[in-house]
C-alpha cells in the first residue's frame, strides 16, 4: 500500500509539473479539458495528554479530471476521480482509508434548450483489497475489481449547466464483477452468485450532480446515483450520495470535507461475532476531511 500511494504522489508531481511547464491550448475550441491533483494529510499527536490519544497520521491522493466536447447539438462530458488513502495509528499499523476507481460518460444530443437526449455509462472499482477488522483479526472484504460496477443505457437529461444536470435512463443494465473467488466461494458477494464472477441486472437508473458556491472560496458539491433492479425486488432501490465541501485558503492550499453514504440491498457487511464472521446489511458511510495542497489546470 505505502508502494501505492508512492506512486500517486509521483503522479502528481509530474502532472503538475507537466501543466506548467506545457499548457493545453485547444485550438477547436471543441474540447474543454480541466482537473485537479489533491493531496490531503490529517495528523494528530499526544503526549503525556491527561485526556487520552491515539498518535495518527493519514494521507490521501485524488485525481479529478473533466474531459468534456462540445459542437453544434452534440454533447459529450467524462469524467474520472482517482483517490487512494491510508492512515496509520499507534498498535493498529497502515489500513485503507480510500479506495476508488471512478469513469463517467454522458452522451447528449441537444432536444431542447436544457433537455438533452443521452447515452450513458459508469465504471466503479478499487485498487487494492479491503478488509474489516475486528481486534487483531482481519477479514477480506474485497479486492481490485471485486466488487466492480458497469451501468449503462439511454435516457434523458436536464442539464441547466456543468454544475447541475440530472439523467434519468428507464432502460438501463447493470453488471456487477466480482473476480476474487475467495470472496464468493461459499456465500454470494455484492450479489454475485457462489461460483460466479458477474451478476446482471436490468433496471431504471438516476444520476444527479448538483455544485453551488456557498460563499467566496466555499463549494458544495452533492452527487446521487440511484438504480432499481426490474429482475429482482426492484422496491430496494441502490443508492449512493456523496457531499463534498471545499474550502480554498489561497491558489494551492484547500481545505475539504466529504461524506459518503451507500445502501446496497445486495452487499453484506462481515463482521465477526464471537470468532463467527456473520454477514447483514447496512448503511455504509465514509468520511474524509483534511487540509492539503490542491493544484488546477
Amino acid at each position: 500500500m505505502k508502494k501505492i500511494l508512492l506512486f500517486f504522489a509521483l503522479i502528481a508531481v509530474v502532472l503538475s509539473v507537466r501543466s506548467q511547464e506545457t499548457p493545453k491550448i485547444d485550438t477547436t475550441k471543441n474540447w474543454t479539458i480541466h482537473g485537479e491533483n489533491t493531496f490531503l494529510i490529517n495528523q494528530s499527536s499526544f503526549s503525556n495528554w491527561s485526556s487520552g490519544g491515539v498518535n495518527s497520521i493519514a494521507g490521501n491522493l485524488v485525481f479529478n479530471y473533466d474531459f468534456n466536447y462540445k459542437k453544434d447539438k452534440w454533447s459529450w462530458d467524462n469524467k474520472v476521480i482517482v483517490g487512494y488513502g491510508l492512515s496509520k495509528q499507534d498498535d493498529l499499523g497502515m489500513r485503507k482509508n480510500d479506495d476508488r476507481v471512478i469513469l463517467n460518460s454522458l452522451l447528449g444530443y441537444k432536444a431542447a434548450q436544457y433537455w438533452l437526449y443521452t447515452f450513458y455509462a459508469n465504471f466503479q472499482t478499487q485498487f487494492a483489497k479491503g478488509y474489516t477488522y475486528e481486534g487483531t483479526t482481519r477479514t477480506k472484504i474485497s479486492n481490485a475489481f471485486a466488487p466492480a460496477y458497469l451501468t449503462f443505457g439511454p435516457g434523458i437529461a436536464y442539464k441547466r449547466s456543468d454544475n447541475f444536470r440530472v439523467n434519468f435512463s428507464p432502460v438501463a443494465s447493470r453488471i456487477v464483477m466480482v473476480f476474487d473467488d475467495d470472496l464468493n466461494a461459499v456465500v454470494p458477494a455484492f450479489g454475485v452468485d457462489p461460483g460466479k464472477n458477474m451478476r446482471f441486472e436490468f433496471g431504471a437508473s438516476l444520476d444527479a450532480y448538483y455544485k453551488v458556491n456557498l460563499m467566496e472560496n466555499v463549494g458544495f458539491e452533492n452527487i446521487l446515483k440511484l438504480y432499481a433492479n426490474y429482475l429482482d425486488n426492484p422496491q430496494n432501490i441502490y443508492t449512493d450520495y456523496t457531499a463534498n465541501l471545499f474550502m480554498k485558503v489561497n491558489k494551492f492550499v484547500t481545505v475539504n470535507a466529504g461524506v459518503q453514504m451507500i445502501y446496497d440491498d445486495n452487499t453484506l457487511i462481515a463482521k465477526e461475532v464471537n470468532g463467527v464472521v456473520e454477514r447483514h446489511k447496512a448503511l455504509q458511510v465514509k468520511q474524509i476531511f483534511g487540509a492539503g495542497f490542491t493544484y488546477k489546470f
